[in-house]
Parts: structure tokens; sequence; C-alpha cells
């Protein structure tokens, strides 16, 4: 993921959890708030709660990687932090970018259509 599409300051992480609404799995908690620009940027949370630094680490890189893989179906405009909750270490990444994206359908940053045409046989 780009530099420019992720949040960095710490100012910026604290308005989005303190301003914005947030929607929550058991995997993750995803909190939005809109922004001025016309692009959205994304920050990544794993406290200590989920374990030493190594899946700390591990777990703010699968999300990054689904949330780069689902870039373009994601609404622009919009600050977003994801936070980690324990069950995320557990969880596979078929999982992880199951709740992520149910919880951008959820905060309404989804632009693609929430039910895909089925493959047919």
């Amino acid at each position: 993921m780009k530099r420019k599409y992720r949040l960095r300051d710490r100012d910026d992480f604290l308005r989005t959890r303190q301003e914005g609404k947030c929607w929550g799995h058991r995997l993750i908690v995803l909190c939005a708030l809109p922004n001025s620009l016309g692009y959205s940027r994304f920050g990544f949370a794993a406290s200590k709660r989920i374990g030493t630094a190594v899946v700390r680490n591990r777990a703010r890189r699968r999300m990054r990687e689904v949330v780069r893989l689902k870039w373009s179906a994601i609404r622009p405009g919009w600050d977003v932090v994801l936070i980690a909750r324990p069950a995320l270490v557990q969880a596979t990444y078929g999982e992880l970018s199951e709740a992520i994206g149910g919880l951008l359908q959820r905060a309404g940053l989804w632009i693609l259509e929430a039910n895909p045409p089925q493959k047919s046989e």
C-alpha cells in the first residue's frame, strides 16, 4: 500500500477513533471518518493484547494485504482505522477477508454490489 494511502500520525488515529463511527466484528474493529481528500487512507493497529511484536506485525500485514486487494472497491474520501482483536491471530486469511469486506459494507464504504453474480457450472 502506498505511503499516501496510510494513516501514520497518532493524531489521525485518535481523531478517527474518537470522532468517527465504529463497527465491530469478532476479528477486528473498523472506525471510519470522512476526510477532505480525494482518496481514502487506512491505518492498522494491533495492541499488546494480541501478542508479541512478531504476532502484532503479522496481524497488521495481513490486514494491510486484504485492504490492498480490495482497494478498487473501497469508496474514496475516508480515513479508516482497522484494529485487530485477539481472535484475528487464529483466523484464516479467508475469514479475515470476509470480516473486512463485511465491515466495509456495513460502514457504507463498499462501492461494488454487495452480492456479485455467482459462477454457473
